[in-house]
């Protein structure tokens, strides 16, 4: 029988002849102020069972059925997911979260597909509200490029993405034309108003958007990726309703990817993950070149393994939560190398959620879903502050 450290060299060998193959830059010194400098030296949380970088902290700001401040109505959510922070004007700042729940069998009495957490300017948390209701599996999301949050539903294929207010002052739009899939996630390019969609099946397709009015989601063209090569090209699905087929299988020449996830924009680039394989793909938006940024498979222990959601830290790291392996939120410096942000212990039977940034750089949020009783019920959201703010490279 081949033993690991061969098949390892044999599928390293195999992807370095593939055309797209990873293609590291040489490696670097970290930055003073990105977050990869804070990350070399680490001590453990005996309170919260966590591994955390020194000089940082962890505090839970919310758990599932509770609500997270005096006063508050809402409930917070079982099953948190995907997140986003939004600065406020008054320099607090909100996190909003989805609930991957079929509906919100915590507080049925309001039910819903997201929550926000309110923060004051001083990080303490004033109030707790839904922005989103009546929907199913709201996995995870992203940001518009107008401070929005656009929640997407997994559920099937009838799965959708909604526009939420995260301050919960404008009831939140489903916007059918972005197309009725098994939704994962969503990313926009600002430089020209587009948006990537990932699809969680084992033969997801990954989708663009293309708004005919600017900020407006509410029409325009949705298309699908095709590839030739290591480019890839576009071509419209048809019937964005799915009522005639599944999106997925309405173009011949769609690429299918092993379970698409997360997918965050820097840089001219859109990161996504596939969880079936393991991997972070980096799609350049003006080259059109698609290549694999990580590639656990390469590994034979691999530092990050069952990719979820992805979050860009403010000096470029792309960051992946797991969803099971050790239970990390991983970041992936200059060089694509993983390198552990931080670890929950005693938890493994959950996933880590919802990675966003503070609007100073300073915090780190996100949820373990299911809690160290594995039940969705038992969900917790929490807060690392870290030593220094991350700052842009």
């Amino acid at each position: 029988m081949m033993n690991r450290r061969l098949l390892i060299r044999n599928a390293m060998l195999a992807l370095a002849a593939s055309p797209l193959a990873l293609r590291l830059p040489p490696a670097r010194a970290a930055a003073p102020g990105s977050l990869a400098a804070m990350l070399a030296d680490t001590v453990r949380d005996e309170e919260h069972q966590a591994i955390l970088p020194r000089g940082a902290s962890l505090r839970i700001v919310a758990r599932s059925g509770h609500p997270a401040a005096a006063g508050a109505a809402y409930a917070w959510h079982g099953a948190p997911d995907g997140g986003a922070c939004f600065a406020a004007p008054d320099g607090g700042w909100v996190y909003v979260s989805n609930s991957e729940l079929p509906d919100n069998e915590i507080n049925p009495s309001a039910s819903g597909g997201a929550g926000a957490l309110r923060f004051d300017v001083r990080g303490k948390v004033v109030d707790s509200y839904p922005i989103l209701q009546n929907t199913r599996k709201n996995c995870a999301g992203g940001r518009s490029l107008w401070g929005t949050w656009l929640s997407c539903e997994e559920d099937h294929e009838n799965g959708r993405v909604f526009e939420c207010d995260p301050f919960g002052k404008r009831a939140a739009e489903a916007r059918p034309a972005m197309g009725f899939f098994r939704h994962e996630a969503v990313a926009m390019d600002p430089a020209t108003g587009m948006a990537y969609l990932t699809e969680d099946r084992p033969d997801g397709c990954l989708y663009r958007f293309t708004p005919k009015r600017p900020g407006d989601l509410s029409a325009g063209v949705l298309e699908v990726a095709t590839i030739d090569g290591v480019r890839v090209g576009w071509s419209a699905v048809p019937d964005v309703s799915g009522q005639s087929r599944p999106l997925r299988h309405q173009v011949p020449e769609a690429a299918h990817f092993a379970g698409g996830e997360g997918i965050a924009w820097h840089a001219g680039k859109v990161f996504f993950t596939t969880k079936y394989d393991n991997r972070v793909w980096a799609l350049d938006l003006a080259s059109r070149r698609l290549s694999v940024a990580y590639d656990a498979a390469l590994y034979a222990e691999p530092v990050l393994s069952g990719v979820d959601n992805v979050e860009i830290s403010p000096s470029g790291e792309v960051l992946i939560a797991e969803d099971g392996g050790d239970m990390q939120i991983v970041a992936l410096t200059e060089d694509y190398a993983p390198v552990p942000v931080l670890t929950l212990q005693g938890q493994d039977d959950s996933e880590i959620t919802g990675p966003a940034f503070s609007p100073d750089g300073r915090r780190l949020y996100f949820s373990s879903q299911r809690g160290f009783s594995g039940n969705s019920a038992d969900g917790l959201t929490y807060e690392l502050t870290l030593p220094r703010a991350v700052t842009a490279a």
